[in-house]
């Protein structure tokens, strides 16, 4: 953690510069407070230049050199001057101490900057935002538009209200998040098994004035919950949950769409849809740049590791 906290000063104009809330000094330091015991820092940095924000973990016999943040973030990868971090990358790989590098979901152009190879692609699509809502809703079809505005008139029937987590209510509203998450996915793991992790980042966020925790609520009751980050002009959605006895009324939907509205209302120029490629994204999607996963065997035994590991996840698909 202290070498963490040694580089904040010089880290978060870097990151501002980058616009990816996930290459953040702050998203940093509470990932690696979380889930760093055990792990061995490899950052290199450069005063305003750039960061390149490595460390190395022991998987069974293998050793293996990632970027902080994964896992959790959508997007990571070195912040700040390309040619110098990947300078810097080339002196790690030359030291040595590892079998493999991943990178986990960076950004296209990167592997042949780091003298890497892709081992998988990710769907990562987003929205250009400009204008107003009724100007992006025109750039749809008209039943794509009528959908969006009957859905919300049926809700406004039944008591229909938005509300925005601030630091009065963020820990009631980040219950309601975990509990509706669950109620919708609850054999998924990956969200709620870090609870701690995101609520530690939430009250960060908030105090940042990034955060964006919205309730959809009928009648008072809470019946869909929204987690996202504003930052660098960008609005990132990062994970939802609803009450699945609302299902027929859309409220996921209805939610999704207020967000949008909101962030084109105040002025963002992207908004990101993150990883994943499930179908709702696409209805409102503008494109997909996509994230690439890359690797870099540093000998026999690292070669083995990646093999080992494409194996794997082709028995898990």
């Amino acid at each position: 953690m202290t070498g963490l906290a040694a580089l904040e000063g010089a880290w978060r104009p870097l990151a501002e510069r980058g616009r990816n809330v996930f290459g953040t000094w702050e998203w940093a330091d509470a990932w690696w407070r979380h889930f760093g015991e055990g792990k061995e820092l490899r950052v290199r940095h450069d005063p305003g230049s750039f960061v390149l924000p490595l460390f190395v973990e022991r998987q069974g016999p293998f050793r293996l050199l990632r970027f902080i943040g994964r896992g959790h973030a959508d997007e990571v990868g070195p912040i700040g001057d390309e040619a110098r971090a990947a300078a810097a990358f080339a002196e790690i790989v030359d030291e040595g101490g590892f079998h493999l590098f991943l990178g986990d979901e960076l950004a296209p152009g990167w592997a042949e900057l780091l003298g890497t190879r892709i081992i998988e692609r990710t769907s990562s699509p987003v929205i250009a935002l400009s204008g107003s809502w009724d100007d992006f809703l025109a750039e749809r079809s008209s039943n794509f538009r009528g959908q969006v505005r009957s859905a919300e008139r049926r809700l406004e029937r039944r008591g229909l209200s938005f509300r925005l987590a601030n630091a009065d209510n963020l820990d009631r509203d980040l219950d309601t998040l975990f509990r509706l998450h669950r109620a919708r996915w609850p054999g998924s793991p990956w969200f709620a098994s870090a609870e701690a992790f995101h609520r530690d980042f939430a009250a960060v966020a908030l105090e940042r004035d990034w955060l964006r925790l919205w309730i959809l609520e009928l009648e008072g009751t809470p019946a869909a919950a929204w987690l996202g980050y504003r930052f660098g002009g960008i609005e990132s959605y990062y994970q939802a949950g609803r009450d699945t006895a609302f299902q027929r009324e859309r409220v996921g939907f209805v939610l999704l769409a207020h967000t949008i509205r909101e962030a084109l209302q105040d002025g963002m120029s992207e908004y990101r849809l993150l990883r994943g490629d499930e179908s709702f994204k696409y209805r409102f999607a503008t494109g997909d740049p996509g994230l690439e996963t890359l690797a870099r065997p540093n000998g026999a035994v690292g070669r083995l590791a990646l093999s080992l590991r494409t194996v794997r996840r082709r028995h898990a698909s």
